[in-house]
């Protein structure tokens, strides 16, 4: 359930949430909106950089019942960060970064654990997509007992994105799959290293699985096939957690 204090509604409080730079989530906006004043909001929307959704009436109405003209702007907690500015901050400041890139996960209770083990885990950033994605919302960072808002999350176009922006900039990608040949902790996690996690029905996708420098496989010894997303997430940082302290 939304509570009414996580979003913003109608045409010209949305523009004033936009100059004002509220964080936000993203913008619903009816199919068929048209006219001047929603020419002005898609303008400081594009300008602003900002996620823009359209979708039916129905859906902004199972949101609010008010007056919202057609245009619901949903509030972020954070500000989300550009990948492209930490990755030369975390080489400037010492570190041997530990990156979490988020393959399509749409649970947002997967996701709040996946941010607390991350978070606990020393990792430097989280990395999710625009679209077809969790994003940052006041449920997910409860989940997360509000590890959400200690480490940085990077939304990016898309993930196989980030994963060449990555690779140019000198990190291994390491995807955890079934489909992996080599055993998880085989690999080296003492480099700068980005784990990839998929999503919850699909795990990686195709694309991305192939731009991975490594996959790594999780035993499974029972007779269920596969690891909740987040407990194999966990298992693989704490994998590097435990390689980089043997390795100072």
């Amino acid at each position: 359930m939304i509570s009414n204090k996580d979003y913003i509604f109608g045409i010209r409080a949305v523009i004033e949430a936009i100059e004002a730079g509220r964080n936000i989530d993203k913008i619903l906006v009816r199919k068929d909106l048209t006219g001047d004043l929603s020419r002005e909001l898609f303008g400081k929307i594009k300008q602003r950089g900002l996620l823009m959704q359209r979708v039916p009436g129905e859906k902004l109405n199972r949101i609010t019942m008010k007056n919202h003209q057609g245009v619901i702007a949903l509030l972020s907690p954070i500000e989300y960060q550009h990948l492209g500015d930490l990755i030369p901050l975390f080489y400037e400041e010492g570190r041997t970064p530990l990156l979490i890139l988020l393959d399509g996960l749409t649970d947002t209770r997967n996701f709040g654990a996946i941010a607390r083990t991350a978070e606990c885990a020393g990792a430097d950033a989280i990395v999710i997509p625009e679209r077809n994605s969790v994003s940052v919302t006041p449920d997910a960072v409860k989940t997360s007992a509000g590890a959400l808002l200690h480490i940085p999350v990077c939304r990016v176009n898309t993930i196989l994105q980030a994963v060449k922006e990555l690779h140019d900039n000198g990190y291994q990608v390491v995807g955890a799959s079934e489909k992996g040949a080599v055993d998880y902790t085989e690999l080296d996690y003492t480099v700068p290293t980005a784990i990839v996690m998929g999503a919850e029905n699909t795990g990686i996708s195709n694309e991305v699985l192939r731009q991975c420098d490594a996959l790594g496989a999780i035993p499974i010894r029972g007779h269920i096939g596969s690891l909740n997303v987040s407990v194999a997430a966990g298992v693989m940082m704490y994998e590097a957690v435990r390689q980089r302290m043997c390795n100072k």
